[in-house]
């Protein structure tokens, strides 16, 4: 195993112990809601996120459990944003990480709820004065938090992208308009995950800005693999539906590029998201090794 693999390793089983702490215990006449985010919260997921986030604190010399509480935080809202985007109203999908989705397991208010529940107990983690000393850093991690998930950055992305034919009835969507698209819906949060990282840390300006760069490339390469997947996956493997685009008729990448030209156009993507990096020398390694795991994943 390597380096990257034992440290995303490392990362999983440590936000399944974290997160099976911060989640509220199953009591009281409301004891349901209480399973159901503990059903979509543990168990599963490359917590892709959280590493991003760890991985940064580390670089710039932030460890211990101020980092692994923001992670949870972080990755709350993950879960919480994949809960309501498999409801019916959305994507309407009946598989999650190998397992029913919340609204099948349960029923659909439940996942509603379930995703609710999540959302704000992120805020309350990320409040916390565990997460870090200083109340002022605790503020900027909150706000950048509510603004990656909220109208600016995920939900607004999920908006357009279900939108699209509305708005933009006869009108192309181009390659600009995906990568906009992208940039909020799968974006905003991996972005997050790094900066998050170099708040915890206190990194100065410049530091912060390559960790953006970085991270910006890396979200879009990874978008450009979840189409690529979307067309070639093995359901099974990857734990939920695919080659779901084609049939809603919406613009990819791989509808773009088609499906050679997004992988070359990720793996071009991938070497901007390392070059972001390139100063850092061996201490960048693990988070450089996170673009190729991103390039090569198969679910």
């Amino acid at each position: 195993m390597s380096t990257f693999e034992t440290r995303l390793a490392d990362t999983q089983a440590q936000m399944e112990t974290v997160l099976d702490k911060v989640l509220p215990l199953p009591e009281g006449p409301q004891a349901q809601i209480m399973h159901a985010v503990r059903y979509a919260s543990l168990g599963g997921g490359k917590r892709l996120r959280p590493f991003l986030l760890l991985e940064a604190a580390s670089m710039f010399g932030a460890e211990g459990e101020g980092a692994l509480l923001a992670a949870a935080a972080l990755e709350c809202v993950h879960v919480y944003s994949l809960i309501h985007d498999d409801l019916p109203c959305m994507d309407d999908d009946d598989v999650r990480r190998g397992k029913p989705t919340v609204h099948k397991a349960y029923d659909e208010a439940m996942g509603v709820l379930a995703g609710d529940a999540l959302l704000t107990l992120a805020f309350e983690i990320m409040a916390h004065e565990d997460v870090h000393q200083d109340a002022g850093i605790r503020v900027k991690l909150i706000s950048g938090l509510a603004k990656a998930s909220g109208s600016y950055g995920m939900i607004g992305g999920q908006v357009i992208d279900i939108y699209a034919p509305i708005l933009l009835q006869n009108q192309n969507q181009d390659e600009e308009f995906i990568t906009r698209l992208q940039a909020l819906k799968t974006g905003a949060l991996i972005r997050y995950a790094a900066m998050a990282g170099g708040l915890l840390s206190e990194a100065s300006a410049e530091d912060l800005q390559n960790l953006d760069d970085f991270a910006s490339a890396l979200g879009l390469v990874f978008q450009i693999t979840d189409d690529i997947l979307d067309r070639e996956g093995d359901a099974a493997e990857m734990g939920k539906a695919t080659r779901k685009d084609d049939g809603l008729g919406k613009a990819t990448f791989v509808s773009i590029y088609g499906l050679d030209g997004a992988k070359k156009h990720a793996s071009d993507i991938g070497q901007q998201a390392k070059q972001a990096l390139a100063s850092y020398g061996s201490k960048a390694d693990t988070l450089c090794a996170c673009v190729d795991f991103v390039l090569n994943r198969k679910k």
